[in-house]
């Protein structure tokens, strides 16, 4: 198990107790640079050269940014479902998400052969280059994919390691592991769906919701609050709203994630503002816009938006943004980031949640799909 900065024995301060989800996030990157001074001492002793390579870069990935939204929204959960006193679990479980994350960017960004995350090279274009760079044999871009997948698995193995060893020091730590466990099967299923959507040529506006639904939706922030909701013993009807309220906001989160993918600034977002149009990739935004061509007999849009097997010019990628624009679909998936907010914070007001938790709220989904981030380097 990885060594923890506060043990069973040594719970937080009272006066270290975050009073508000930033004061959780800072809490947590705390908690995550012990994790992972801890994790990257075990990987030395296992080998050396691994940890120089692996280990290292995972660390430096993990710390290097992020908006740290599921440490928040498990905050959240605790807080909503009346969680009082030592928080040292909750930190502990929003850490492991945040490796958790680590997981799924790095592996995503392998899928969709992205080349940039979190404003810097991705882990596999970093592997690449230290390959050609140690002048090492074979083909850079296969060993580039193989030491990144292994990178992203080991990001797993130290969120399951730190996840465990929290829910066998919790009261609740059987309705925690619940949570976790289908937490990681839908994050692989939905990732499944995705490229098999892709690889299928799939066009259809109820699977891109479905997909966004189990890639995005559950694990940004319904899992999330629901984690956060077991630690403090949530009631089944406090539960449930948290649930509804986090279903609404991990979807109006992928919308305006596929949203920016293809209208955002790279500069703003850290990655690519191409990488969905040139794959591929089922996403509402898309579909809307093929079924709005096709419903209107616009030929024009309804070619541009299609699925087909060549990887899209830089003009054809243009073209399909232009299409998004005059079916409407552009509108249209701003109308529903919109109504999802608020049927969110509807569903968060059924918790009975302290006034000051649901501003919190408010403000975490306001973050989440309100629109571009600021220029502070936090993507997700």
């Amino acid at each position: 198990m990885l060594g923890l900065r506060h043990t069973a024995a040594e719970p937080i301060r009272s006066s270290d107790i975050p009073q508000t989800a930033r004061d959780a996030i800072r809490a947590v990157e705390a908690e995550l640079r012990s994790v992972l001074d801890e994790g990257l001492r075990r990987a030395r002793d296992t080998d050396p050269v691994f940890a120089q390579d692996v280990a290292d870069r995972v660390s430096a990935f993990v710390l290097r940014g992020g908006k740290r939204l599921r440490t928040a929204f498990t905050w959240c959960g605790w807080r909503a479902a009346g969680g009082v006193g030592d928080v040292t679990a909750v930190l502990r479980t929003g850490a492991a998400v945040e490796l958790v994350q680590a997981c799924a960017l790095i592996h995503d960004d392998v899928m969709d052969g992205s080349p940039l995350r979190r404003g810097a090279p991705a882990i596999h274009v970093d592997f690449a280059r230290m390959h050609e760079a140690a002048r090492l044999t074979g083909p850079p871009d296969a060993f580039a994919t193989s030491a990144a997948v292994l990178a992203g698995d080991l990001a797993l193995t130290w969120a399951d390691d730190l996840l465990t060893e929290t829910a066998l020091g919790s009261a609740h730590g059987h309705r925690l592991y619940q949570e976790w466990r289908a937490m990681r099967g839908e994050m692989v299923a939905g990732q499944y769906r995705d490229i098999r959507a892709q690889a299928a040529g799939a066009c259809g506006v109820d699977e891109a919701m479905s997909i966004a639904t189990l890639k995005s939706a559950l694990y940004t922030v319904e899992r999330p609050l629901a984690l956060g909701a077991s630690l403090a013993d949530a009631s089944p009807s406090t539960l449930r709203a948290l649930r509804l309220a986090g279903r609404c906001a991990g979807l109006a989160f992928q919308l305006r994630d596929d949203f920016l993918g293809t209208f955002g600034d790279p500069a703003l977002t850290g990655k690519p503002a191409d990488d969905d149009l040139r794959t591929g990739k089922l996403t509402y935004l898309l579909a809307v816009g093929l079924q709005l061509a096709q419903d209107s007999g616009d030929l024009e849009s309804a070619e541009a938006l299609a699925p087909g097997g060549l990887v899209p010019s830089a003009d054809a990628v243009e073209g399909m943004r232009a299409a998004l624009e005059r079916t409407g679909a552009r509108a249209v998936v701003e109308s529903k980031i919109t109504d999802l907010r608020a049927t969110s914070l509807k569903h968060f007001e059924r918790t009975g949640a302290e006034a000051c938790v649901q501003r919190e709220f408010a403000t975490l989904v306001e973050q989440a799909a309100g629109g571009a981030p600021e220029r502070t380097g936090e993507v997700a």
